[in-house]
């Protein structure tokens, strides 16, 4: 259930990291850059924070993953060269992927003992590690300090596998349940500007 859900997250932060790097016009290798920042970084973050090696320096599938991405997406291009960031697929693949390794990472932390504020913060710097080193790296406002929702989305989805864990409910439907539930939030959020109340 975790390589699914880990895969599914990896596929997804691909396509949206690969977006904006076309974005941002970047060469070749600032693709790739950006493309395995977005996909593997918040998997990174979190297998060092419970003290694991990186599931992607022991494991070949997430790089291999990544990579067809890239090939797909340059040779068939299936987007708009304009507004990308603001594109269904963009949202999309981007909503997928926060909801995935914020399920990845509560599973993860759930399954190295930690208590609710530990599995909280590790399913959110999985699912939000990535994108924040890219844009950092890219010059570029990252985007959870742009929505007030997104970072809550992956909150959420933690709290709701922290449930299923107590209740003894986690199983491959549950967990497919969950994924869709917060995609679906993310992606209602973003299209009624949703926000967290300014203090």
């Amino acid at each position: 259930m975790f390589e699914i859900i880990e895969y599914i997250g990896v596929i997804a932060f691909a396509i949206s990291g690969f977006l904006v790097a076309a974005r941002h016009e970047l060469d070749l290798l600032g693709v790739f850059i950006a493309t395995f920042l977005t996909a593997l970084g918040g998997g990174v973050l979190r297998d060092i924070l419970i003290d694991k090696t990186p599931y992607s320096f022991t494991h070949s599938q997430p790089a291999l993953i990544v990579l067809s991405v890239i090939v797909f997406m340059i040779i068939f291009r299936p987007y708009q060269k304009s507004n990308l960031e603001e594109s269904s697929i963009f949202l999309l693949s981007d909503s997928l992927g926060l909801s995935s390794f914020s399920i990845s990472g509560a599973m993860l932390a759930i399954k190295s003992g930690f208590n609710l504020t530990g599995i909280l913060t590790v399913g959110f710097i999985s699912a939000v590690g990535g994108g924040i080193i890219r844009d950092i790296i890219i010059n570029e406002v990252p985007l959870i300090f742009k929505t007030g929702f997104y970072g809550t989305v992956s909150l959420l989805v933690g709290l709701v596998i922290y449930i299923l864990y107590l209740t003894d409910f986690i199983n491959f439907y549950t967990l497919i349940a969950t994924l869709i539930f917060g995609t679906t939030i993310r992606v209602i959020a973003y299209y009624k500007a949703w926000s967290l109340p300014k203090v």
